[in-house]
């Protein structure tokens, strides 16, 4: 439809216009809709009594994203004139535009004018108390589901079990779904997804079973919840069977939900096979979204060359792809080469917030002050993007690493946003690092006040004390978590070998392999010490302190999850054949000095993926730079 031929009719009635209105709304026409706007305003057909042309308006604005434009028609168009979807239209768009507070505040102004709430309305609050994790007001919100009839609702239900299930309360998620009368293939599919995420893949499979019709969308949830869990074996005779006995396609949205849980457990294997398939189903012409989600999948498995190739050989890109390409890279400690390409990708697209994220982490893991400085100074004056707390974050980071702690403080003071969480924490890890212990004190203060179950922080101060020959204080911190019931995450360390995952512990013995195991981690700390390895034990805490207590402390390091797991890799692959492990926790100094030691003895490259960054162990040393 063009303007021309909307010229051609002059005399066109508010009733004639408003069908073309809808058209744009349907196809997402927003710059021809706002043409028709125009004429609506130029003609003075923007009256009270034909106010209903606004409205139509409002949900083309809505529907198209455009927030701002949506915003003003609402509030011009008078109460009286509004109908429950004009609100629903808007809360939608918050929904989808990310901004559920802005819709639960539209929602209580719907209460407060006693505008109608019908099931569309209830589906948009659940929505966004789903995203909040709120489930105080979705709570609330259930009960005047009770109250207006709405049980029989399968949409508003399915909407309250996800809001529940997203929250992690799975009996009331069970409950609601129990005492539905009708349900859907979307009822069952929200069900699986809450007891996978809650209650794990044996539940969720109990579930799958049950499930009397099951779509590509239950199928990918399933597969995905064994690829994320390790579940490797699982996962591949499922989607095996999804695949090649039952003949379901596998589109661009499946694909990069199993690509995203294979980046998140480390499955190389089954994101090679999602590269193929995807390749003899789209060709070379693949869609973006999942070569950006290969190239991820690739660099958080620590292949990073790879991921380097697949970006090379897309035909086009976008910011996203520039990102993952560039968060990648930061990740493995590749700051230069993040410095480098940054030119390059100015001329393809134009950076976000996000691409700033990546450079300004990829100066921080690499040691490059001036250059994180730089971009970090140009972010308003020559990119026009308001720093936010992801920036500051990067940079106290960036300061911290590099001993410039009184720096890092002094913009923290300065910011104009309160320093969150990770702020904080991140210049925690740095005290620890150069030994600010005053320093540390304070910020453990403040962070326990925003989140006073966070063991690392406690341990963190802990170790420090230890460290400055301090045990009863070091001793006393750990009463503290003991005494309030707070349990310290584990450390675990993962490796896939031939397709299967294999999981340790601290000390762990539950492997059958555990004999075996074990007389190689003694045959490699022998070794070790041979080469000149000398333990740490200044950070372990003990109650003690004669030649048992050192013992034992020399016990507990030697048998550290990253260790079983390096020797398990040893035991399981072939000579010279690299090792990928992955660790929830950040890797400590001791396993860091180790396993540099045991890629020259092995002659074997490393690959340690820990919460933080990448460490690349080869002959003697970490890509790392003892840099992290």
């Amino acid at each position: 439809m063009k303007w021309s031929i909307l010229r051609a009719f002059p005399s066109f009635s508010p009733r004639y216009l408003r069908p073309f209105i809808r058209i744009c709304a349907q196809r997402s026409a927003l710059a021809t809709g706002k043409k028709l706007h125009a004429m609506v305003l130029t003609t003075g057909l923007s009256t009270t009594e034909n106010s209903f042309l606004l409205n139509t308006l409002l949900h083309l604005y809505a529907s198209c994203g455009d927030l701002s434009s949506a915003q003003k028609l609402f509030d011009e168009i008078p109460h009286s004139s509004k109908d429950a979807a004009d609100w629903t239209s808007l809360m939608s768009s918050f929904s989808r535009q990310n901004r559920p507070h802005d819709s639960l505040l539209l929602f209580a102004q719907m209460l407060e004018k006693g505008a109608e709430i019908d099931d569309v309305a209830m589906v948009c609050l659940f929505s966004a108390c789903a995203w909040l994790r709120d489930v105080g007001v979705g709570s609330q919100g259930h009960g005047r589901v009770v109250k207006m009839g709405f049980e029989r609702r399968v949409k508003v239900c399915n909407a309250l079990m996800d809001m529940y299930g997203k929250s992690g309360m799975v009996e009331e998620m069970r409950r609601v779904f129990t005492e539905m009368k009708e349900k859907n293939v979307v009822s069952w599919t929200v069900v699986l997804d809450g007891v996978l995420k809650w209650e794990g893949v044996s539940n969720g499979r109990e579930v799958f079973d049950d499930m009397p019709h099951c779509n590509e969308v239950a199928w990918t949830i399933m597969i995905v919840g064994y690829v994320g869990n390790g579940f490797s074996k699982e996962g591949f005779l499922l989607l095996s069977q999804m695949v090649f006995h039952l003949g379901i396609k596998l589109y661009y949205i499946t694909l990069c939900s199993l690509l995203s849980a294979c980046a998140q457990s480390g499955d190389v294997a089954m994101g090679r096979w999602v590269h193929v398939y995807g390749l003899k189903m789209m060709g070379m012409e693949m869609d973006i979204m999942v070569e950006t989600a290969l190239l991820d999948m690739y660099a958080k498995c620590g292949r990073i060359d790879t991921a380097i190739k697949v970006f090379e050989c897309m035909p086009r890109r976008n910011v996203v792809s520039w990102n993952a390409l560039l968060s990648g890279l930061a990740m493995h400690g590749r700051g230069q080469l993040v410095i480098n390409m940054f030119p390059r990708m100015i001329k393809e697209v134009v950076p976000d917030d996000l691409t700033f994220i990546a450079v300004l982490s990829a100066c921080s893991h690499s040691g490059m002050i001036d250059q994180g400085s730089y971009y970090f100074d140009s972010l308003q004056s020559v990119y026009g993007i308001t720093p936010k707390i992801d920036h500051y974050a990067c940079m106290v980071d960036l300061l911290g690493r590099a001993g410039r702690l009184e720096e890092a403080e002094t913009l923290i003071n300065k910011m104009p946003i309160p320093p969150n969480e990770v702020v904080l924490g991140s210049l925690l890890g740095s005290c620890n690092s150069h030994g600010k212990l005053q320093l540390a004190e304070r910020l453990l203060q403040k962070l326990i006040l925003m989140n006073p179950r966070n063991t690392e922080y406690h341990i963190l101060l802990s170790n420090m004390y230890a460290l400055a020959g301090k045990p009863d204080k070091a001793n006393a911190l750990r009463k503290v978590l003991k005494t309030e019931g707070i349990s310290k995450v584990p450390g675990m360390s993962s490796i896939h070998v031939y397709g299967q995952l294999h999981q340790f512990s601290a000390g762990d013995k539950s492997h059958p392999k555990t004999r075996e195991i074990y007389i190689m981690l003694e045959d490699m700390i022998q070794r070790l010490q041979s080469a000149g390895y000398v333990p740490n034990l200044s950070a372990q805490v003990f109650p003690g302190d004669d030649a048992g207590v050192e013992l034992e402390k020399e016990q507990a390091l030697f048998s550290h999850s990253e260790k079983l797991a390096v020797c398990f890799g040893l035991l399981s692959t072939e000579p010279g054949k690299p090792l990928y492990i992955f660790k929830n926790i950040r890797i400590c100094r001791d396993c860091h000095a180790a396993i540099k030691i045991v890629s020259k003895i092995y002659d074997r490259e490393i690959i340690v993926r820990d919460r933080n960054r990448f460490h690349c162990f080869k002959q003697g040393s970490c890509s790392c730079s003892d840099f992290w």
